[in-house]
C-alpha cells in the first residue's frame, strides 16, 4: 500500500512520522501546490493531507486512491459527494485538538484584556525607566471575575473554554442549536448584547457562513472583546475591521482566515498591528501534544481501513 503525505509543513516537521512505514509504502512531501497534487496521486493508496484541496477534477484524476485521511477535524477542503461516487472512504480526526485551542483561546483573551502588548512595549522601548515612576497604569484593564462570557458554539472545545471562563469568575453564555442543562442558551443577538467577551467555536457551513454579521457585530458592547479560533468565514472581516478602527469594538483576536495565509488587501491588514488586536497564523490547534495525537489517530484511521473496520470515517 503506498502512502502520501502532501504537506508535513501544515502539519508539523517536528513530529515522526516512521510509524506510517509499518502500514505501507511512505512518501513525504513538505508541501504541494494545486497544480502538483494529481501527479502526486498517481499510484497511491492512501493520501494524508491538512489544508491541500482536493476538488472533483482532482479525485477523478486519482485512479488508485482509495482512503483520504484528513489531518484536521473540518473536511471541507474535500469534495464529499465526488468521495461517495467513486467509493473513496474519507476519514477525518475529532477532539485531539481540544485542549491546545481552548489554551490558546484563553491566550488570546488574557493579551487583550491585560493589554500586554502596550505594557511589553514599555519596558522594551525604555519608557518604563524613563517615566522614573514605579508603575504605568495606562491602559487602564479588568479582571474577567465577574464579566460575562459568550461562547458561540458549544461543542467540545466550547465546552472546555466554558469551563476555563468560569475558573476565572466569568458568568457564561452558549449559543447552540439543542438546549442543555449546565449552560444557559441564549439567541445570539442576546449573547452578543450581553457578553463583555465572546469567542466563537462553530463549524463553517452555510448556516453558519458569517453569523457574526455586520448587524450582529454591532450589537456587541464597545468595551466587548471578541476572539474567533473557529473558521475565517463564521465572522464578517471587513465589519471587524472596520469597527476596531472606529473604536467601536474594544479588542479582536483571530487564528483563522478566509483565505490563509490572508492577503495584503485583506481587512486585516489594516488593523494587524493595533495593540488591541491579537492575529495568530491559524496555530490554536497545534501544540506538540496535539499534533502527535492527530497522527496517532490518523494511523488508527489506516489501520483500520485495512482491517476493514469503521473508524473516524465521514463516507
Amino acid at each position: 500500500m503506498n502512502i502520501t503525505i502532501l504537506d508535513t509543513e501544515s502539519i508539523g516537521l517536528d513530529l515522526d512520522y516512521t510509524p506510517f512505514e509499518k502500514l505501507g509504502k511512505l512518501t513525504l512531501y513538505p508541501a504541494t501546490t494545486p497544480d502538483e497534487v494529481i501527479e502526486r496521486l498517481q499510484n497511491t493508496h492512501v493520501v494524508i493531507l491538512n489544508k491541500v484541496k482536493l476538488t472533483r477534477e482532482i479525485l477523478l484524476s486519482a485512479p488508485t486512491l482509495k482512503l483520504i485521511c484528513v489531518a484536521a477535524t473540518g473536511y471541507d477542503n474535500i469534495d464529499v459527494d465526488t468521495c461517495r461516487e467513486k467509493g473513496i472512504a474519507l476519514c477525518n480526526v475529532k477532539g485531539y485538538s481540544t485542549e491546545s485551542v481552548a489554551q490558546l483561546t484563553l491566550a488570546v483573551v488574557l493579551h487583550l484584556a491585560c493589554h500586554l502588548p502596550t505594557y511589553t512595549t514599555y519596558v522594551e522601548n525604555g519608557s518604563y525607566t524613563a517615566s522614573a515612576r514605579p508603575n504605568l497604569l495606562v491602559p487602564t484593564f479588568h479582571e474577567l471575575k465577574g464579566k460575562t462570557w459568550g461562547i458561540v458554539g458549544y461543542g467540545g472545545i466550547g465546552q472546555r473554554v466554558c469551563e476555563l471562563a468560569r475558573a476565572f469568575g466569568c458568568s457564561v453564555l452558549a449559543y447552540k442549536r439543542t438546549p442543555t442543562p449546565e449552560i444557559e442558551i441564549t439567541d445570539l443577538a442576546t449573547l452578543c448584547e450581553k457578553s463583555d467577551i465572546i469567542t466563537l467555536h462553530l463549524p463553517l457551513t452555510k448556516e453558519t457562513k458569517e453569523i457574526m454579521s455586520k448587524a450582529m457585530l454591532q450589537r456587541c458592547k464597545p468595551t466587548a472583546i471578541i476572539v474567533n479560533v473557529a473558521r475565517g468565514g463564521v465572522i464578517d472581516s471587513k465589519a471587524v475591521a472596520e469597527m476596531i478602527l472606529s473604536g467601536r469594538l474594544a479588542g479582536f483576536g483571530s487564528d483563522v482566515y478566509e483565505t490563509e495565509p490572508f492577503a495584503q488587501d485583506h481587512p486585516f491588514a489594516e488593523i494587524a498591528n493595533l495593540p488591541n488586536v491579537c492575529l495568530t497564523p491559524h496555530v490554536a490547534w497545534a501544540a506538540h501534544e496535539s499534533r502527535t495525537r492527530l497522527l496517532s489517530e490518523i494511523q488508527k484511521n489506516i489501520s483500520a481501513y485495512i482491517d476493514g473496520d469503521i473508524y473516524n470515517r465521514i463516507v
